[in-house]
């Protein structure tokens, strides 16, 4: 449904009400969900900061290092299909709840580890305990309260959580690794500090937010109607293309499509998350305090980035060029931080690089939808978070296992180079005609 659709659909008398309904949906949907995936963010990439002081405690090599990170991916792929279809089929924001509390518990876990075996052991587990978390977000909440049009601004507006995770995550970790409490080190309160959010935003969860407006105690009549009706017009829009069953949406030529972009993007995105810290302070020689506020600065400049590349996306229809121009743009970064010679250099080829991966996450997880909904949608997000998750593993162990051997972290640096152009010029062979908001994607 397009905008100009949209407004001839609204009757006057709507407005108010449209105005009001919104305001809640935001507040008692969104609002949630966004904090959901702070927390998440915050509990996933914490160990890209523990590494600074953790390696060296428990004299783990890169490699380990490198491992223990992309084998978090191993876990979270197994269960993200079945996750996100059990989501689906019952109850998405019992099942967010779940995974929060099993994530929570055992990312609290990480402070205990002492040995390479524990170390994989843990990560694995964590990856199983929040697998199908986003695909639940994308695929099952969002498509509940948003008809496609206004998908794309409510992905992006809720995944600004992934910068502002990292915002008030990067200098908090500086500060926790120069702690001592209890006999525990820096790295260990890094990790039980983090966890507990988890568990507890669990229980609120539940009681805050609503799986569809026919649940929701918090609208009006209305408000439940208006909403209602519209969704209803956005789900027979959909309709009116193909409908796929799961097994046919799993194989789907344009899903699996999707599902090598994807790889290729994670495996870019991932290898240069988790090592950026250790980067950093390896270049520059500050102090944890200094990197984490250091790398605040490319996480507000990619932030901004991302939220014009979802108002621009929303306002034309256009997804392919939205998503792909943030690609060739960490791919530069990655490029330059290979070859600086100084350390300005390779500071702005960080941030380019961050500005870069981040961006295409305000339109992509809306082009699934525009073609495939219910079982069919849950399904195959499933499908291309796993696949792409699997360059979660592959991005990490190669960059610590390329450091390991040659001392250097260039040539990773251009291996995720090539991977995220790649991801770039795939994602512009994606289809013209799929999306219900615009006759070019």
């Amino acid at each position: 449904m397009s905008r100009r659709q949209d407004d001839q659909f609204r009757e006057p008398d709507d407005l108010p009400v449209a105005r009001q309904a919104q305001r809640k949906v935001y507040l008692h949907v969104i609002l949630p969900l966004f904090i959901t995936s702070i927390i998440a963010y915050l509990d996933r990439v914490n160990l890209s900061y523990a590494g600074l002081k953790m390696n060296d405690d428990l004299k783990f090599s890169n490699e380990v290092f490198g491992l223990g990170a992309g084998i978090f991916f191993a876990g979270y792929v197994l269960l993200e299909i079945p996750g996100a279809l059990i989501a689906e089929r019952y109850s998405p924001r019992w099942w967010l709840a779940r995974i929060m509390l099993s994530w929570g518990l055992l990312s609290g876990l990480m402070a205990f580890v002492q040995t390479p075996f524990q170390f994989y052991v843990v990560r694995f587990l964590l990856g199983v305990a929040e697998a199908s978390l986003y695909p639940v977000l994308y695929a099952s909440c969002i498509p509940r309260w948003f008809p496609p049009a206004e998908r794309p601004q409510a992905i992006a507006v809720m995944l600004t959580s992934l910068q502002i995770s990292s915002i008030i995550g990067a200098p908090l970790a500086g500060w926790l690794l120069g702690q001592a409490w209890f006999g525990f080190q820096g790295w260990q309160i890094l990790f039980l500090v983090e966890a507990i959010p988890a568990v507890l935003f669990a229980f609120v969860l539940v009681w805050w937010t609503a799986d569809t407006p026919a649940e929701a105690r918090w609208l009006t009549e209305h408000e439940r109607e208006y909403l209602e009706r519209r969704l209803a017009a956005g789900q027979a829009s959909v309709a009116r293309h193909q409908r796929y069953t799961v097994a046919q949406a799993l194989a789907n030529p344009e899903v699996l499509k999707l599902a090598l972009t994807y790889f290729l993007w994670i495996t870019g995105f991932w290898g240069a998350t988790y090592w950026m810290p250790k980067v950093l302070k390896e270049q520059s020689g500050w102090s944890n305090l200094a990197v984490g506020w250091m790398l605040v600065v490319p996480m507000i400049l990619s932030l901004l980035f991302m939220l014009a590349i979802a108002r621009s996306s929303t306002r034309t229809g256009e997804k392919r060029w939205h998503g792909a121009v943030g690609l060739f743009l960490g791919a530069v970064g990655l490029i330059l931080g290979a070859l600086a010679t100084n350390q300005a250099t390779a500071y702005v080829a960080l941030c380019l690089a961050l500005v870069g991966v981040y961006a295409p996450f305000g339109v992509w997880w809306s082009y699934p939808t525009t073609f495939l909904t219910g079982a069919a949608a849950a399904g195959a997000i499933g499908l291309i978070n796993s696949l792409g998750n699997v360059g979660g593993f592959i991005g990490p162990y190669l960059t610590g296992y390329l450091k390991e051997k040659t001392g250097s972290y260039s040539a990773a640096w251009m291996l995720l180079a090539v991977s995220l152009l790649f991801s770039g010029l795939l994602m512009l062979t994606l289809g013209r005609k799929r999306s219900t908001t615009s006759p070019d994607l």
